[in-house]
């Protein structure tokens, strides 16, 4: 499809208005799923962050990296397991978990980034996130799992990242964290991301993975839902139309609202500039999710 010199203008008058409304507000934005893994995908996206950052946005970027590690793993004859969607990440895994996020996707990001004229800069979650162990965890069948290393953020240092926001830096993090003893863990890239929103007061905590949103039937792309409050992403757990790796991400989502966030969006990473249409078009592309209902968007 061609656009018109018309449709051209006109995109930019329908962006113009959340231009002006967001400039000078903080975005964190988690990045992760096949997303990662196309590069033509990848480059789409990190031109979305420099762009946001060129029209006076502070974007916070915070990228997982799971499809990468299971490689990683697989090739060092490891087998990867999960639990209530999360990786059980015992020594070994620890290792190959910090070495990918902070040793290759970590770096590799601020330099497509800096390609794109962009400034960032890398920070592992280490420096970041204060970590405690989460406990065992319990399954349906009764089984009960020792997650090792694996931990939940109960605590955020944000002064690199305000840091780097002063410098007109894009913040680029990776989810892991230190407890109190310097232990290394590793934190869900959702839970990692929605802690630091909360302690920014983020205006929006943007999650970037493989589906496209909240669906009723994921099977079905018009069962999307464009907006939800909390109280509706509560009964649709409840419903289990909400299950598997989505808990931890809505359960993150509703407790970033709670703590002053303003507004959550879940999106599609697979669409060509998918972060630009959530949120410089009325419509949207994907589920946002709000405390209370005040939506913008066609229903």
């Amino acid at each position: 499809m061609i656009l018109t010199p018309e449709l051209r203008s006109e995109s930019l008058i329908e962006a113009l208005p959340y231009i002006q409304e967001f400039r000078g507000k903080t975005f964190v934005i988690k990045y992760g799923g096949a997303a990662m893994e196309d590069e033509s995908i990848v480059d789409k996206f990190l031109r979305d962050i420099v762009f946001l950052e060129a029209v006076g946005i502070n974007p916070v970027l915070v990228h997982g990296g799971g499809k990468a590690i299971t490689a990683r793993m697989r090739a060092a004859g490891l087998k990867s397991e999960f639990c209530n969607g999360l990786r059980v990440t015992d020594a070994a895994a620890m290792r190959i978990v910090e070495e990918t996020l902070d040793g290759e996707i970590n770096p590799s990001i601020v330099e497509v980034i800096k390609e794109f004229g962009g400034q960032a800069i890398g920070t592992s979650g280490k420096s970041v996130f204060v970590a405690r162990k989460l406990p065992p965890q319990s399954l349906e069948n009764g089984r009960v799992v020792d997650m090792g290393f694996v931990g939940e953020a109960v605590g955020v240092d944000i002064s690199s990242v305000r840091a780097a926001l002063l410098g007109q830096q894009v913040p680029v993090i990776s989810p892991i964290g230190a407890d109190a003893d310097g232990v290394v863990l590793n934190i869900n890239a959702d839970v990692a991301a929605a802690a630091l929103a909360a302690e920014l007061k983020a205006t929006k905590l943007i999650f970037v993975s493989d589906v496209p949103g909240l669906m009723r039937d994921p099977t079905q792309k018009e069962s999307l839902f464009p907006s939800v409050n909390s109280a509706q992403v509560a009964s649709l757990i409840k419903q289990k139309v909400i299950g598997g790796g989505m808990i931890p991400k809505v359960h993150s989502a509703l407790a970033a609202l709670r703590n002053g966030v303003e507004k959550i969006h879940l999106i599609g990473g697979q669409t060509p500039h998918s972060l630009l249409l959530e949120i410089f078009t009325n419509a949207g592309i994907g589920t946002e999710i709000c405390e209370t209902e005040h939506s913008h968007r066609p229903q």
